[in-house]
């Protein structure tokens, strides 16, 4: 069956009870299951399931609680999430041009498909899109509670099938869109049907675009394409084409003006200096294409040099509107090449992998006023100069920024604070939330020891049962996360554990590791810091630029990833942001897992030892 569909519009409606929903970009799907089959139909009829099996394997685990709701007919968006708002088309249609059995395995292991559902079309064979959409939301809400799925997207659950909230606040919406960077979102009448194959106005889709200010380079007279540009240094940088939304004499006069201006033609391609500047909207910016370009407006007060690469990235990011980023130009690394306006703009898109960790943590960061080129220091207290929306906490007499939100993190960016130092638990709980084993080599042409160690370490950890993650310092070793059920384990518990496995470690090869504090007593062995998992203590935050001349980061890996050609200086903010359109993020799983750590049966063994 043909799926219902929303109407595009540029403006939200206000008239009606409309009920919002974050618009995830992916691939529709019907999921039609009985007794007997189960098929995912796409719009073109064609069954999803065989190109990902994962979804498929996660139906068949719950096959048997679903029998007593079958059959059912369920609506909604097949996805490659990136955040709980935010999904990977580029990535999903890459799955989806796969032929290779062997490559869709592997591919569906490493970064699995997520089917969330928004719609119940049927229920018990009884058909519901005659009745309210509002109903049948809430009886697959109380469907998914019953199947234990998860009730909001979330990339790190391994639960396949998930259902996509609706929201009644247009304000709230708008604003995860915003910040995650979503596709859009769906508003829906709350009493209307579902109509097969229809595109209605009762469902509209409200797209997330951003906007370029560019010049047109060219035209192509055969497709009608026009091609824009921006200046980047002295030369003029490409952006893409675009020829949807152009009303009919607005392109009629554009064609007009280059066939009578044009400074040099190659068969159907008209060229033209720049002079005629254009606002262009579009969802993303990848593989340097602007993504769903729709002409938006002329700009007649705008010059050719108003059209600047600096400024389309800076627009491109989407900062929250009431922070001006001061001095964007500013160089802060000449290595690895950085500007404040990067670092900034690093820290817009890597937020909804990082901002997790910081959440409700206590922060002590390390300023650079001139990058790497003047005086650094840490800062633990607010400063009185802080807008109002900062939040923070007083622990022991400081004043403690806590980061929230998108707001405090690139507030907090443009004050150029570089390194983010968080301690092991919330401000809420004096409990600890994770263990972090420091693996610290002499230097980084030692960097293997930390491998090695880590290997070790691993091998451990999977035999205790304990699901780890791993990540670089930033600077020469790396860091080993145990997350820890909240507020249950204290930190006597976690130093019996954390001694035990350094010394462990020592003994095993005392020739490559030391627990030795002092540096020069340590000679050319990696120092296992156990002791800087305490109370009071900080460490780097995960995806936290570091301080050092070449501008690395602190990156989590996949375990997969520790072997010898592994080297920290491969980890700086662009690849590290590559890597990520690219791959599942080490620590989606993080939070995850913690529940279902078996740590209180480790410290029973442990005594048991003693």
């Amino acid at each position: 069956m043909k799926p219902m569909l929303p109407t595009l519009t540029f403006n939200t409606s206000k008239i009606g009870n409309w009920l919002y929903e974050i618009k995830y970009d992916g691939y529709r799907g019907i999921l039609e299951w009985t007794e007997q089959k189960v098929h995912l139909w796409s719009r073109n009829g064609k069954d999803l399931l065989p190109q990902f099996p994962e979804v498929k394997s996660f139906l068949d685990t719950i096959s048997e609680r679903m029998q007593e709701h079958l059959p059912i007919l369920l609506d909604g968006e097949l996805v490659i999430l990136e955040n709980p708002f935010k999904a990977n088309f580029t990535k999903l249609q890459q799955r989806g041009r796969m032929r290779s059995k062997e490559k869709i395995s592997s591919e569906s292991s490493k970064w699995p498909c997520h089917y969330l559902l928004f719609d119940l079309l049927a229920y018990q064979g009884n058909d519901l899109t005659s009745s309210p959409f509002l109903l049948r939301k809430n009886k697959l809400s109380e469907l998914v509670q019953l199947l234990e799925l998860p009730e909001t997207p979330d990339p790190g659950d391994d639960k396949l099938l998930q259902y996509i909230p609706f929201s009644n606040s247009l304000k709230k919406s708008l604003h995860n869109m915003k910040e995650f960077e979503s596709e859009g979102i769906i508003e829906k009448q709350a009493q209307s049907k579902w109509l097969e194959g229809k595109r209605t106005s009762e469902w509209l889709k409200v797209k997330n675009w951003k906007t370029a200010s560019c010049f047109i380079t060219s035209m192509d007279e055969k497709n009608g394409y026009f091609h824009v540009g921006v200046w980047k240094d002295t030369s003029m940088f490409p952006l893409g084409q675009f020829l949807f939304s152009l009303d009919y004499e607005t392109k009629a006069a554009l064609k007009t003006t280059i066939r009578e201006n044009h400074t040099g033609r190659e068969g159907s391609m008209y060229f033209v200096d720049p002079g005629i500047c254009v606002d262009i909207n579009y969802l993303e910016w990848t593989d340097n294409q602007l993504r769903e370009p729709h002409f938006k407006s002329l700009r007649f007060d705008l010059q050719p040099d108003d059209c600047t690469f600096e400024k389309f990235i800076h627009d491109e990011a989407m900062f929250p509107p009431d922070i001006t980023i001061t001095h964007p130009d500013k160089v802060l690394w000449e290595r690895n090449y950085a500007t404040k306006l990067d670092y900034v703009r690093y820290l817009r898109k890597i937020a909804p992998y990082m901002r997790p960790f910081l959440k409700n943590r206590s922060l002590t960061v390390i300023r650079s006023p001139h990058g790497i080129f003047g005086e650094s220091f840490y800062q633990k207290n607010k400063p009185e100069s802080s807008p109002d929306f900062i939040e923070s906490t007083v622990i022991d007499d400081i004043n403690y920024i806590i980061c929230n939100d998108l707001k405090s993190l690139i507030w907090l960016g443009n004050q150029l604070a570089i390194e983010f130092h968080i301690p092991f638990h919330p401000v809420t709980s004096k409990y600890v939330s994770e263990i972090v084993f420091d693996l610290d080599p002499p230097d980084r042409t030692y960097f293997h020891l930390a491998v090695y160690a880590a290997g070790i370490l691993k091998q451990i950890l999977d035999e205790l049962g304990l699901v780890s993650f791993v990540k670089l310092s930033g600077n020469k070793g790396l860091q080993v996360y145990i997350p820890l059920p909240e507020n249950r384990f204290t930190w006597k518990d976690t130093r019996r554990f954390t001694s035990f496995i350094a010394e462990f470690l020592v003994q095993y090869d005392p020739e490559s590791f030391t627990t030795e504090r002092l540096k020069k007593n340590r000679g050319e062995r990696l120092y296992v810091d156990f002791i800087q998992h305490a109370e009071g203590k900080t460490i780097i935050a995960p995806y936290s630029v570091r301080n050092n001349e070449d501008g690395l980061v602190a990156a989590p890996i996949h375990w997969h990833e520790l072997t010898d050609a592994l080297c920290p200086t491969q980890f700086t903010m662009e690849s590290v942001l590559k890597r990520l359109v690219q791959m599942k993020d080490p620590f989606s799983s993080f939070f995850h897992c913690k529940d279902k750590q078996p740590f209180e049966r480790v410290l029973k063994r442990l005594g048991n030892h003693g």
